[in-house]
């Protein structure tokens, strides 16, 4: 039956591209959840003290910190599949060396480190586009249900990986659970051989890396709905990391555990993560997603400030299904909010933006946690971060998180421009003048109307925006804006999308003219080229 009769947050699960891959990267995560619970345990084993755990989640962290946006140029310029392809084959690797490196014996804190790092660059160039394709694999009326699968996904990994390997790990060896790692990653490799992906189809307005790079921080930078989402993200991760960089700490000293309980209590987390994608639909019946922000805060803090009281063993695996609870809301919460929020030629990178947010807050965050554990014990940081990460909930919910309402698919509503002779793309910068007539009555409204419109432009690939008026005719008011070159510019009229094509309807009412405002195109000119000299 098609997905569109039969509706529901699984739908995207009968596209069959969607459901292949989505089902890989389910087995996938699985063994990369193995082989990080059997890194942080080996850390652990070797006497190592809080700041050195913290150090592991760390190196996982701070790769994609360093390198998502770059990531996200890469996901929006090249090949989709087969860059996944090469990122996957990199991630077998660094698990196949593991694997070496603990049968031989000589899996030291230095090299659980550096392959954790070199694990966490693969992550970083792969997590982007994985988020990218989405669109491509499902209708657009799916995507916030496929964002919330993929979620959904991690978390049954996360159920799953941790408790089997910490049981393989208890029983075989980290070698053992290294190697189920590299198998895994040999079933994403077939799927993405399977994924019959459309060819790149060449465009002379194909994108380069660094003119990419700079549009995708433009948009970054001049869209307030993404700083919000930012912002949020920022705080929650940063305060609610503590949980994440002390766990294996918790397992062991405070709770007594050895490298199965870990497993178990990391699978508990994964359990919650899936009861809390199950009964999330039944809580967004009941709160909007601010609502859903502030109870994933507060769970979270509650959960931390439990731990800090040594539960009994047989009751710390019920807590960390309540944070599994708040986690997934707040993951789906934030990541569904970003990509309702962004239109499809730069989502690449303005996810990568968000990936940057996220992971440099879990990378601080730990570092941070760790070092305050190393000053003043496990339990009390526990309690000062729960503290603030509660009081921080309770304050963010005066920043409400945009709704992603609009309709950000292309317009394609702008004239081509009229030319005396063709333009050298690479030509620029190109100044855009706009000019519309106004009367005094409706100044305020107008102006009002186009400041809300410049950061549209702004958006799209202008890098300085203004609006000035005629001094011998204030009822002549100018628009102008700037861009780098030539084919920016016509690219920037593929990316208009309908709700900017609705804020240019509504300024256009205010203009008075028997014709529609004047647009003209002006291309700046080099230096002049110095005189020759006379011949002598």
């Amino acid at each position: 039956m098609p997905a569109e009769k039969v509706g529901g947050s699984f739908a995207p699960l009968l596209q069959p591209t969607f459901a292949l891959l989505w089902g890989a990267t389910v087995i996938g995560n699985v063994g990369s959840f193995m082989r990080d619970v059997a890194s942080a345990w080996l850390v652990t084993e070797a006497a190592a003290g809080p700041a050195a755990v913290a150090l592991i989640q760390a190196a996982a962290t701070l790769p994609v910190f360093l390198l998502a946006i770059p990531a996200g140029v890469l996901a929006d310029i090249l090949d989709r599949r087969k860059f996944l392809l090469v990122v996957q084959v990199m991630l077998a690797c660094v698990s196949l060396s593991l694997m070496l490196l603990s049968q031989a014996g000589l899996a030291s804190v230095a090299a659980l480190a550096g392959l954790t790092f070199l694990g966490g660059i693969g992550a970083a160039l792969m997590a982007p586009t994985w988020q990218a394709i989405v669109p491509e694999l499902v209708a657009p009326r799916d995507t916030r249900d496929a964002v919330a699968l993929n979620s959904l996904g991690i978390n049954i990994a996360r159920a799953i990986g941790p408790a089997a390997g910490g049981l393989i790990l208890a029983s075989f060896g980290a070698a053992v659970t290294y190697g189920v790692d590299v198998a895994s990653y040999a079933v994403v490799i077939v799927a993405l051989l399977l994924w019959r992906r459309p060819k790149r189809v060449e465009d002379p307005l194909d994108e380069r890396f660094a003119g990419a790079f700079r549009a995708g921080l433009r948009y970054a930078r001049s869209s307030r709905e993404l700083h919000v989402v930012l912002l949020r993200a920022a705080l929650f991760f940063l305060l609610a990391s503590a949980v994440w960089a002390l766990l294996p700490l918790v397992a062991r000293q405070l709770l007594g555990g050895d490298a199965g309980y870990y497993g178990l209590l990391l699978g508990a987390v994964g359990a919650g993560a899936i009861l809390g994608a199950v009964l999330l639909p039944w809580a967004r019946r009941h709160l909007d997603i601010d609502g859903l922000l502030l109870a994933s805060g507060l769970l979270t803090a509650a959960v931390m400030a439990l731990l800090a009281l040594a539960p009994p063993r047989l009751v710390a695996p019920l807590v960390l299904v309540l944070l599994g609870m708040g986690w997934i809301t707040a993951l789906t919460g934030l990541n569904g909010t970003a990509q309702s929020i962004l239109p499809n030629w730069v989502r690449g990178r303005a996810l990568a933006v968000y990936l940057t947010v996220f992971n440099g807050a879990m990378t601080a965050g730990s570092l941070l946690w760790g070092a305050v554990a190393e000053a003043i014990g496990v339990p009390w940081t526990l309690w000062v971060a729960a503290l603030v990460l509660a009081v921080s909930a309770l304050l963010l919910r005066r920043i409400p998180l945009p709704r992603g309402e609009a309709d950000l698919s292309p317009s394609r509503h702008w004239p081509e421009p009229l030319l005396a002779a063709p333009v050298e793309q690479d030509r620029g910068p190109v100044m855009i003048l706009i000019e519309y007539r106004v009367e005094p009555a409706a100044r305020a409204g107008f102006l009002a109307a186009i400041h809300r419109l410049s950061s549209a432009r702004r958006r799209d690939g202008a890098y300085a925006w203004g609006i000035t008026e005629d001094a011998a005719d204030p009822t002549l008011m100018v628009e102008w804006f700037t861009i780098e070159s030539w084919a920016e510019h016509l690219r920037q009229h593929r990316r208009v999308a309908h709700a900017d094509a609705d804020l240019q309807a509504a300024l256009w009412r205010f203009h008075t003219g028997a014709e529609a405002p004047r647009v003209r195109h002006l291309l700046g000119l080099g230096k002049p080229e110095p005189a020759a000299s006379p011949p002598e």
